[in-house]
């Protein structure tokens, strides 16, 4: 098969819980790669924020990229509105926003956020809402923003707890509070006032904020939130949190991506670069946190998440390696099978289980179920001919 025509059966359809690589964005170079979505509506479209500035767009999930806009300030984050078809967000570091309402085919500057950090966006049914360097901000249409509170805050989290009117939302900052307490705040008025959350969690500022699907009743969706030290959830409107890490679940370290699946409470998955520590990775859970698995990706280190709205996702990740700074695309279907993948990988091992990675035992398995147990077991037949060769060689000259 030709490597067009790999790539094409590639964007068709990647293998079942198999790790695949993809081809890296043009101009990458080593830096890493921090914003990268998938369209809701199309699991094949992506688009990826470039080391230098630009960004570009995959109809044919990640095998092929077109550069759709170029400019100095990287992007932070990229988001599809999950309620207006076609329409995309970018945040850049010191660039404000950008807005695209063709699924990325063209963009255009927001007015309101010139010159900001734009971090993290979040969607309600009546307007969208921007964290930014300078606070939060909002935008009816995501072209034209104003300040909206937290004016002296650099936000690095933002998500919508509740979409409809009274439109609440959770915000969370960089630096902690003069009490020492984490700096989170909460508003019930769709951002025109806002009052510290103080979660009982551990952490000095909040990374990632994540809210799930909208419930079947009522308007309380559950909250996940990721801070430099942990993984927590909530299903009260963040009244009270649950630790998702620590002890036996997941490692205490930072959380950088969280997103979940389709429309379910209890599906989702959590990423962690590991903030140099080397403990970062990418887990799922299928009942709210009570266990993970780890999908033993390639690298430990993730940079960016995009997961498909599909009942098996396809998740697109950024990986980046600081050993020698080498920054990687990756695509995964999950099908809920053992992940398979690149040759050596260990088996996952879920949280609380005492099976050590990397013994003895779970070196073999991982050898027979990887996706080269049958380029192994070639290899290895033919080391067999060949001493069964020197074998008879050595007994006729004995003869």
């Amino acid at each position: 098969m030709g490597v067009f025509a790999a790539n094409a059966a590639l964007a068709e359809a990647p293998p079942p819980s198999t790790w695949m690589a993809l081809k890296p964005l043009p101009h990458q170079g080593r830096s890493a790669i921090f914003a990268l979505a998938v369209d809701p509506a199309n699991s094949q479209r992506l688009i990826a924020g470039s080391s230098d500035g630009s960004l570009l767009r995959s109809t044919d999930g990640g095998s092929t990229w077109t550069s759709v806009h170029s400019g100095a300030s990287v992007s932070t984050a990229i988001v599809f509105s999950p309620y207006k078809p076609g329409m995309v967000l970018a945040g850049t570091r010191g660039g404000g926003a950008l807005v695209s309402a063709d699924a990325g085919g063209t963009w255009s500057v927001a007015s309101g956020l010139e010159g900001r950090v734009v971090r993290a966006f979040a969607f309600s049914l009546t307007f969208v809402a921007a964290g930014t360097d300078k606070g939060v901000f909002i935008s009816p249409d995501g072209s034209s923003w104003s300040q909206s509170g937290l004016a002296g805050w650099s936000i690095d989290a933002l998500t919508v707890a509740a979409v409809h009117v009274p439109v609440r939302m959770i915000a969370g900052a960089d630096g902690p509070l003069s009490t020492g307490s984490l700096p989170a705040f909460q508003s019930a008025d769709g951002g025109a006032t806002w009052t510290p959350l103080n979660p009982a969690i551990s952490g000095t500022y909040v990374v990632k904020l994540a809210a799930g699907p909208l419930p079947l009743v009522g308007d309380v969706r559950p909250i996940v939130i990721g801070t430099n030290a942990g993984l927590f959830s909530s299903t009260d409107n963040g009244a009270s949190f649950t630790p998702l890490s620590g002890g036996n679940q997941l490692p205490s370290t930072d959380y950088t991506q969280i997103a979940f699946i389709t429309d379910h409470f209890d599906r989702f998955y959590a990423a962690s670069d590991g903030g140099g520590s080397g403990a970062g990775g990418l887990w799922r859970t299928n009942d709210a946190g009570q266990t993970f698995i780890s999908l033993v990706p390639p690298m430990r280190s993730i940079t960016a998440l995009a997961v498909s709205n599909d009942e098996s996702p396809t998740l697109y990740v950024a990986t980046f390696r600081p050993s020698d700074h080498v920054a990687s695309l990756w695509v995964y279907h999950d099908t809920g099978g053992t992940p398979q993948g690149p040759f050596g990988s260990p088996a996952p091992v879920a949280s609380g289980s005492r099976a050590a990675a990397g013994s003895p035992r779970n070196g073999v398995l991982d050898l027979l179920t990887s996706s080269q147990a049958p380029y192994v077991g070639l290899g290895l037949g033919a080391l067999v001919v060949v001493l069964l060769a020197v074998v008879a060689h050595m007994r006729g000259r004995r003869g």
